[in-house]
Formats: C-alpha cells, structure tokens, sequence
C-alpha cells in the first residue's frame, strides 16, 4: 500500500486534508513503553498551521485522540492508531479547480489515476495536511530513540539563495525559526516575506543529522539505510530531492578527497571526517548520518498562471486564493525528523532482532 511504510514497524497514514480526521496507525512497537503525550504535543505544534507569520493562517489545534495502543499512556501491545480532527476547513475554496488543475499540484495527476473520483479539497490525500499524523508516529519513535541514547536534530539549511552558516551539532527545536545562525535566518525570513509581498513563494533545504547511531544498521542493495529514509521522506509532499553527506557534492571531489580515513578514539574505530554520511554499504558506520531534503516552492501562490480547462479542453488561467504558506520548509523541519525517526527505529528492531539471532546460535 503507497500510504504504508515500514517492515519491522509498520505505519498506516489516512485521511485527507479536509475529511473529518486524518490518522495513523502504527504497528510493532514494544509493549510497555511510556509515551510522553505533552511532549509529543509540543512536538505536534512545531508542525502545526497558523503558529507564525510565514505559515498558511489555517488554525488547527492538531491535538491527537488515541483510539488504541495505549493504556494510561504505556504501550499495550496492540496497534496504537490515533487521529487528529479537522475543524478549520474551507472546501469552498478548491471549488474553482474542480475542473481546472492547479499548476505544480497533483490535481491531474490524480484525475487520472483515480478518474475524477478523487477528494480535491485542500489537496485531498496528496494535501502535506497528511504529515500530521505522520509527526503523531515519528513523536513517539523519537522518544523510544532517546532512551537508546539515539538523538535527531535539524534546521534550515537553506531557503531560496540564503544559506545557513555554522555546522548542525545541536537541537534547534526550541528556536522560533531553527537555523544554526540567527542573521541567516533573518534574512531567510526576509526572503520568505518578499515572495509573498509578490503573490509568490519559495522553497529549501532541510538537514538532518541522527546522533549516537550504533555501527550495523540497514543492508545492502535494496535495504540499506538510504533506501530507507528516501523511501519515507520523499512520502512528504514537496520533498524533490535527497542527499547523504556530501551528497551531490561528492562527485566533484576525487576519491583521495571524498574517502573518509578511519581512526582510533577512546578503542573505538571512527573515521576523521564523515563526506559518506554515516552510511557505507547501506549499512551504518557509528559516525553521524546526516541528509538534506529539497523542498520545492509551494504551488498555491497568488500570481496568475497557465492551465487549461479540463471539461472543455481549452486554455485557462487561475489565481490560487485561500490559506497557503507562502514557504512550507520551517514547518517541514519537525517533518523531517519525525520520517527519519520511524525509518531509523524501523532498522533498529531489525538489528536488534539480527542480534538476538546471533546470541541463539
């Protein structure tokens, strides 16, 4: 199923962007693990709508119902499946693209696929609506990291032509706007005000860094790590690109420049720098696996733009009004940790199955 992920931990997305709830289930998780559900709220609210001046003014209080996998806040045993209500739709507003698709959206696309039968209203199942619930599994998978002394951070690393400075190497969850370097994330949101001011938008670049990763998660070929969290990071909407380490980078440097030398500290074998990313082989090496996700601008903008009329097949124009964020990556951030979380913790309980093989022989 497209809207699943996961072999070892197996999640569930559904809703859409303006049905009565969206959700997740989540299966596989370790019985009698306590969740901190107002830490998980907090976490929820770094995502949520309408909480600054750069996101979409659609309020939502994306507080989560759990409907089963938990007993007094410890995990049962049982599929933990939680929703989280819609109260602040406006479906009026997609009326005008009932016929005329939206540019940079999947409006035709899924009318293809689904042959008119598909829910448009605020994007329906394709709506970045959907990372809620997906924040709702990849909480909780950050807090059963934590106690394995396993830590994700990320930030800004670029919005439009404005690049962060400084490297990643602590949280910036509790900054209002998460770069490492405040003047460069002051001028990102000048950037971001500008675009609007214009009827515009503009996209970036997220990074992420997983901390205290033991060597061995993941498998070659198809299995391996990157395989992993691309499979799960590009299920956020507006996500067109994927780097580890170096990443692109790494094809201008030669390979006495990009190999990665190994070294002794404190009896452990560490490598000197980490261009690979923390993952050699699709396996992981124990140093920092760190990625960068591209954001794409976002498609609704104001400005008018080219389509064509599906009904009467004849060019069209359209202004996209309603409630957009004129730049989806600061909300993204919270996203981005939260995919990595489900795809690292999924590895995780492989290798700790692999392990518990290994002691039986």
């Amino acid at each position: 199923m497209s809207s699943s992920y996961g072999e070892n931990l197996r999640l569930t997305v559904f809703g859409q962007s303006h049905s009565p709830a969206i959700g997740v289930t989540v299966e596989g998780l370790p019985a009698g693990e306590p969740i901190d559900l107002e830490e998980l709220q907090r976490f929820l609210e770094r995502r949520a709508p309408g909480r600054s001046a750069w996101a979409t003014t659609r309020k939502e209080p994306d507080a989560p119902e759990f409907l089963s996998g938990l007993k007094e806040n410890v995990t049962c045993g049982a599929p933990l499946t939680a929703i989280i209500r819609n109260t602040n739709t406006r479906s009026g507003d997609y009326a005008a693209f009932a016929d005329i698709p939206r540019p940079g959206h999947a409006d035709y696309t899924a009318r293809v696929k689904y042959f008119g039968a598909e829910d448009r209203a605020g994007g329906g199942h394709f709506s970045g609506r959907l990372t809620a619930p997906l924040c709702i599994a990849g909480g909780i998978c950050l807090q059963l990291l934590r106690r394995e002394g396993i830590e994700i951070i990320s930030r800004i690393a670029a919005i439009g032509g404005v690049e962060d400075r400084g490297e990643l190497l602590a949280s910036t969850a509790e900054k209002d706007f998460p770069t490492v370097d405040k003047a460069a994330g002051e001028a990102m949101q000048a950037e971001i005000a500008k675009a609007r001011a214009e009827g515009d938008s503009v996209g970036g670049v997220v990074e992420c860094a997983v901390l205290g990763l033991p060597a061995g998660l993941g498998d070659p070929m198809f299995g391996g790590m990157e395989n992993r969290i691309a499979a799960i990071v590009f299920g956020i909407p507006a996500v067109k690109g994927l780097e580890f380490g170096a990443g692109f980078a790494a094809a201008a440097l030669r390979g006495s420049e990009n190999n990665d030398p190994y070294i002794l500290k404190n009896g452990q074998v560490i490598t000197a720098t980490n261009h690979s990313g923390g993952i050699l082989g699709g396996i992981t090496s124990g140093m920092p696996l760190v990625f960068r996700a591209a954001f794409k601008p976002t498609p609704s903008i104001a400005k008018e733009q080219d389509s064509v009329d599906l009904k009467t097949m004849s060019p069209a124009k359209l202004c996209v009004g309603g409630r957009h964020d004129p730049c989806i990556v600061p909300r993204a951030v919270p996203v981005v940790e939260a995919a990595a979380a489900v795809a690292v913790y999924d590895a995780l309980l492989a290798r700790k199955r692999e392990m518990r093989i290994q002691a039986w022989n």
